[in-house]
């Protein structure tokens, strides 16, 4: 069969109108099949993409026809694949009239078996960049083949044009859906963690900062401890913003803030139809951060049973979304932090020794408020200065009995205690003298026993008070009567307590208390 100009012309303009109107793989690869066969009596038709960073081969989507054995796999190898190598290597098209005599192959060879005696392949090309290889093949040798050959590069060119521009659609897609999670999560962490925010004049500090430049520009995990309140994350950030991934996201997970179920999804995200709502793939914050920082506040509230996972993540950087049985291969620094005393968890047989050694190749510990208080002084000079402007209020000015007083303080919540006092101090005395009077009433009150550690005794001039790990038990047992075990909701316990779910769950885990002991 000999085709004219005019036919040649007509053949791909069919071809053209048959595959434009489809943005979906499947209905392109289907309407172009279609097309194809009225033109070529094909017994087998394929579209495989090329990956050149890992040298593989997948199928567009589904090849039809004809199906040698081994050929149904969705990716493999480049070498495994004689023709379609011969076709990337050279650039060029490959046309075998007589499969039997390249029989010595695995590939060709399951061609033949299969019953296949001829092939044809030509290079996808898009700007210069080979894409992927087309494909069609035959029972028996095409008596026009040497015409096909001439006519088929066209077809290519045409089909490479429209894979190409389905490809950089599908990309697009996918970006603006990342790029639609990475908004969301960084209006949720919008906190300022501007590094002229950390503030410290005493030595002690002053060691810890010399240690984050030095540690800043090296990959290894890094482990913060410290105790709740002393800066931790603001600590992680700055080390985020001295390294050299400073122009990629920070990813912060508060780990007390996930249920054990959704540990793996948040942390690995999940493929389309994993479960039951999972409409859409979602990224995890693994590979949110790709080329950044994660950042696990509270690493040691990782389930015992997901760590062997995390574990594996940090050895090999790869992990496999939730549903999905394709590994995702991530590159992130990964910083941690807690306030507990991990080699006890450990020795309790709640936490992986071997996760813990690979965390704490280079440790980080923050010391205290009450360990720094040369810093007193100044942190309280310019946080109050500063939330007076933010407050747009005039600044509260504090006697030097007042600074004696708080310089005393045991500080439990740290400089977390210290802030929230310094904002309540600005609402109430904005613009007055501050004496210690008007202090003694806050900086043991019940609000502060959430910010504190258990056994922590709150200090004032001349005497001891209760600890404050008892007056929060109490606090928690008296609201969990209060609303008979509920937790959640406007009603329960959190809301009674004025702290966040997440928070008092925290809390029931540490001190072993069962919500449902209090339902009758």
């Amino acid at each position: 069969m000999h085709w004219s100009l005019a036919t040649k012309y007509k053949i791909l303009l069919e071809i053209n109108n048959a595959v434009i109107s489809n943005t979906s793989k499947d209905d392109f690869f289907k309407a172009l099949s279609t097309e194809l066969k009225k033109h070529f009596c094909y017994d087998r038709f394929s579209i495989f993409l090329y990956n050149q960073v890992n040298q593989s081969l997948r199928y567009f989507t589904l090849a039809e026809g004809v199906e040698p054995e081994g050929f149904g796999a969705d990716e493999r190898d480049l070498a495994s694949s004689a023709v379609a190598n011969m076709v990337i290597q050279s650039k060029k098209p490959v046309i075998i009239d007589d499969l039997s005599c390249y029989s010595e192959h695995p590939s060709i060879g399951a061609m033949v078996r299969a019953g296949l005696g001829a092939t044809v392949a030509f290079p996808m090309i898009v700007r210069n960049r080979i894409i992927g290889t087309f494909h069609l093949s035959f029972k028996h040798r095409p008596d026009n083949l040497s015409e096909l050959s001439e006519l088929l590069p066209d077809v290519s060119n045409q089909i490479a044009i429209a894979v190409g521009n389905m490809i950089s659609f599908t990309q697009l897609i996918k970006e603006k859906h990342n790029l639609e999670q990475e908004k969301q999560y960084l209006r949720s962490a919008s906190e300022d963690y501007s590094p002229q925010k950390f503030l410290y004049v005493s030595s002690a500090m002053d060691d810890i900062m010399k240690l984050v430049e030095k540690v800043a520009g090296i990959d290894s995990p890094l482990l913060i401890t410290g105790e709740t309140g002393t800066g931790k994350d603001h600590l992680a950030r700055l080390i985020h913003l001295k390294s050299l991934r400073k122009d990629h996201l920070f990813v912060k997970v508060s780990c007390p803030a996930l249920t054990p179920s959704l540990f793996e999804s948040e942390l690995f995200g999940h493929a389309k139809g994993a479960f039951t709502g999972a409409d859409s793939t979602r990224l995890g914050r693994f590979e949110m951060a790709g080329q950044g920082t994660v950042f696990l506040d509270e690493i040691a509230e990782i389930p015992i049973a997901l760590q062997a996972k995390f574990l594996q993540v940090l050895q090999e950087n790869r992990f496999e979304r939730v549903g999905d049985n394709r590994s995702v291969k991530v590159n992130f620094r990964l910083i941690t932090a807690t306030n507990r005393d991990v080699p006890k968890l450990i020795s309790q047989g709640q936490f992986r020794q071997d996760l813990y050694y690979r965390l704490n190749i280079i440790k980080i510990h923050v010391p205290p408020l009450r360990e720094r208080k040369g810093d007193l002084p100044y942190l309280l000079d310019t946080i109050n200065k500063r939330e007076s402007f933010e407050m747009n209020r005039p600044v509260p000015r504090y006697t030097d009995g007042s600074i004696r007083f708080l310089s005393d303080y045991h500080w439990p919540g740290n400089i977390r205690e210290l802030k929230n006092l310094i904002k309540r101090m600005i609402i109430i005395k904005a613009g007055e003298s501050i004496s210690v009077s008007d202090l003694k009433n806050l900086v043991s009150g019940a609000e502060n026993t959430f910010n504190s550690n258990p056994g922590d005794s709150v200090v004032r001039p001349g005497r001891r008070v209760t600890r404050l790990a008892e007056s929060e038990l109490r606090c928690i047992k008296s609201a969990l009567l209060e609303t008979r075990g509920i937790v959640g909701g406007p009603s329960g316990a959190a809301s009674l307590l004025g702290v966040p779910k997440s928070t008092l769950q925290y809390r029931l885990k540490k001190y072993e208390i069962n919500p449902a002991d209090y339902r009758t």
